[in-house]
Order: C-alpha cells, then structure tokens, then sequence
C-alpha cells in the first residue's frame, strides 16, 4: 500500500534529463491551483541514500519550491535507476 509522506524539498535531487522537460508556464499555473487548493496528487520519489530521487511531479516540486515550501508531499516507490 503506497501512503502519502511528507518530504523535505531540500532532500529531493531532481536528474538533468528530467529537468530539461521543465515548462515554466506550467509551473505557474500548478502553483496557482495550489494557492488556491493545494496540493492534490503528491509527487512520487525514490530512497537513493540519504536523499530521494524525483521519478514524477516535477512541476508540482517546481511550483512547490516557487511558493517557498519546505516540503512537498510524496510517495516513496520503488523504482529503477536511469
């Protein structure tokens, strides 16, 4: 069972290859919604050490981060590296 858990922005590594899909315009109106309702479907993260890694949500991570949020809501999968 995936349980929601709520995860420092600061420990989430976000990988070049998924940040080059970053649509700013996107960004914006997710943290629109946000301020207005907040955040509905986490992001999804994978245990890598002592940090997660981003496996989905990166505008919800990025519009999170705009808003000044310390932390994010998140589920913890497992998945492959790469």
């Amino acid at each position: 069972m995936l349980v929601d858990q709520t995860i420092a922005i600061a420990d989430i590594h976000v990988p070049a290859k998924r940040r080059a899909t970053l649509n700013p315009a996107t960004v914006q109106e997710i943290a629109k919604s946000m301020l207005e309702v907040g955040q509905l479907t986490p992001i999804m993260v994978r245990p890598d050490g002592k940090r997660f890694v981003l496996v989905e949500g990166l505008h919800r991570l990025e519009a999170a981060k705009a808003l000044g949020e310390a932390k994010i809501k998140g589920i913890l999968v497992q998945a492959r590296r790469g």
